[in-house]
Parts: structure tokens; sequence; C-alpha cells
């Protein structure tokens, strides 16, 4: 079996907003948005005040910092990586870092087959 990929990592613009961000908010955690009003935008919020279900899986701990995904978005996003990046912008409606000048934003690529063997291997897709 090869090494299981991560299946959301992050840039080093992405790291320092999210310790920019943890400084002024304390722990957080990311949602990835399925469309609604913010688009489909990582969404960052302060730890425990987005209440996350059954209908969310987590994909990754960056850090200290949860990332979900809806479990229904995951379906179409499950053989992909997902890179967290910052762009110049604003943020979402209701993310923390809306007025800080830039955005989380997610950039993609898709798993290589023995990716995709090693995922199912370890029953993460």
């Amino acid at each position: 079996m090869g090494e299981v990929p991560e299946q959301v990592i992050t840039t080093p613009a992405a790291v320092a907003l999210m310790e920019r961000l943890e400084a002024k908010h304390g722990p957080l955690m990311f949602h990835q948005s399925g469309g609604c009003c913010d688009g489909s935008s990582p969404m960052c919020y302060p730890r425990g005040e987005f209440l996350v279900g059954d209908g969310d899986v987590l994909l990754a701990v960056l850090g200290k910092t949860p990332f979900y995904m809806s479990r229904s978005q995951f379906e179409y996003w499950k053989h992909t990586q997902l890179i967290l990046d910052v762009v110049p912008g604003r943020g979402g409606m209701f993310s923390l870092e809306n007025g800080e000048g830039v955005r989380f934003l997610i950039r993609s690529r898709v798993f290589r087959d023995e990716e995709i063997t090693a995922l199912r291997l370890a029953a993460r897709i």
C-alpha cells in the first residue's frame, strides 16, 4: 500500500493567516461552504461556533485546526486534494478573515490513481 495522501494541505500564506486569526480569536475551525451565501469558500470560525453533525466529514486537522465538509459535498470532492490558500480580497461574510484584506481560497488537484487506491484502503474515501 502506498502512503495515504493528505486530503487537505495548506500554503505558507494560509498558515500565516491562520496563526494571525488564532492570536485574535483563539482556536479555529474550518467548514468548506457548499455554495450558499459565500459561494464555495472555506469558512473559518472560532472553534465551536459552527455546529458540525453527522452530515459533516472531518477531512483534516491542519496543525490544531479541524477542517470539515458536508458529506454530500465530499462525495463530489473525494477524489481531489484540497489546498487551502490565501488571496487578496474580502473574506466570506461570516468567516473570520473578513476585514483582513485577504480571503481563504481552495485550490485543488485530482489524486493520482495510486493515491486513490491508498485512500480507499485506508477507508478515507
